[in-house]
């Protein structure tokens, strides 16, 4: 028996596969929620020495550090863990990490007298923050909510302190926070709309090359596969048939007298007949065959693992279908018929010498009477 190798160890994990997850599955969520998590220990450090100096109290900075910190550590949590995939479509939880800081906002604008018309310039990034994420309507309510928040923090300020939160002082506050915060909302609206119309447009062109890349493999008047398309799955098939040593079988099929269709009903009718012609033929096939339209009214069909007999019986499969599957709906009393041959390829056989054989048999067909089939075994 060959040695086995010992299966190789998996590489240990690197700190940013900890911090960040496994690489492909969402890493920017997370770098973006850790983004906001060093911004609000920034936020909490920037408190501390405010606590420091004198001009906060030091309870209510430990409050708002503390309900900060662990709340968008928790966000993290979600976030790293996959969690926040079941909670809501945008897997970084951008709108409710953006109320959620404007409420901190808030609450840092109503405890830090001395600094809070720099507390302003938070809330704008709250708003920022979601620029690149949100819908328009998001954006526009999460413009709204901070606004509001504000104006109950200003409210809460004049009427409990007005020594330090003077009524004058808050209104004018007010205005310069809602002139900031409607130009960054009306930005953060307009770039939603951008976003919709560039992801319209993106769906579009996706739709557009998914077309161009179904008509790159399938007939369009048919759609089954074209000669393009047959071409190739003939080639991985040898490739197939080369490693497991099997014949396989090509069958060349052509619609008897298919111009005389089109010169009695009009081409309308013979691309009508194509179409019922292809879905019968579709519908005969095991699930191991394949088939296209190889030009005009000629079709190829290739049987894997299959004997030239196989094939054969699978052309009077077809024969039957065609025979049960009227043609009424199209023309009254129209019959359609056709000719095969079959050529039996062996392992490494040309392909080309392969198609060439059923060709030859189906000519034989032809001019033998047509609506018959001639079979051609594997040249050993």
């Amino acid at each position: 028996m060959p040695k086995l190798s010992p299966r190789p160890a998996p590489a240990p994990a690197s700190w940013a596969d900890w911090l960040l997850g496994p690489k492909g599955q969402g890493r920017g969520a997370v770098k973006l929620t850790l983004l906001a998590l060093t911004v609000y220990g920034l936020f909490a450090l920037n408190v501390a020495v405010q606590v420091n100096l004198g001009l906060m109290e030091a309870r209510p900075g430990a409050w708002i550090s503390g309900v900060g910190l662990a709340g968008i550590a928790g966000f993290y949590v979600l976030v790293r863990t996959g969690l926040s995939r079941h909670l809501a479509r945008d897997r970084s939880l951008t709108l409710p990490q953006s109320v959620f800081g404007a409420l901190i906002t808030a609450w840092g604008y109503a405890i830090d007298p001395p600094l809070r018309g720099a507390i302003i310039a938070i809330m704008l990034l709250n708003l920022v923050w979601g620029m690149f994420v949100l819908s328009q309507r998001q954006a526009f309510g999460l413009y709204l909510f901070g606004l509001a928040s504000l104006a109950v923090a200003m409210g809460y300020g004049a009427t409990t302190d007005p020594a330090n939160f003077p009524a004058a002082v808050e209104s004018l506050h007010f205005s310069f926070a809602a002139i900031l915060m409607t130009a960054v909302s009306v930005l953060s609206v307009n770039m939603a709309r951008l976003r919709a119309k560039l992801s319209a447009r993106t769906a579009e062109l996706r739709a557009a090359l998914g077309r161009i890349q179904y008509l790159a493999h399938h007939d369009e008047l048919t759609q089954i596969s074209n000669r393009r398309h047959l071409s190739e799955r003939l080639a991985a098939e040898q490739l197939n048939q080369r490693q497991h040593g099997h014949v396989m079988s090509l069958v060349l099929i052509d619609i008897d007298h298919f111009k005389a269709v089109n010169d009695r009903h009009g081409h309308g009718v013979g691309d009508a007949v194509l179409r019922h012609f292809a879905a019968t033929l579709h519908a005969t096939l095991r699930t191991s065959d394949f088939a296209g339209r190889w030009g005009g009214e000629e079709f190829l069909v290739v049987t894997p693992q299959a004997s030239a007999d196989t094939a054969a019986a699978l052309v009077e499969r077809l024969r039957d279908a065609l025979e049960a599957a009227s043609f009424d709906s199209i023309v009254p009393g129209l019959h359609v018929t056709f000719s095969a041959g079959v050529a039996e390829c062996a392992p490494g056989e040309d392909l080309h010498l392969a198609i060439d054989r059923a060709d030859r048999a189906l000519y034989q067909a032809k001019q033998t009477g047509r609506a018959r089939t001639v079979s051609e075994f594997a040249q050993l």
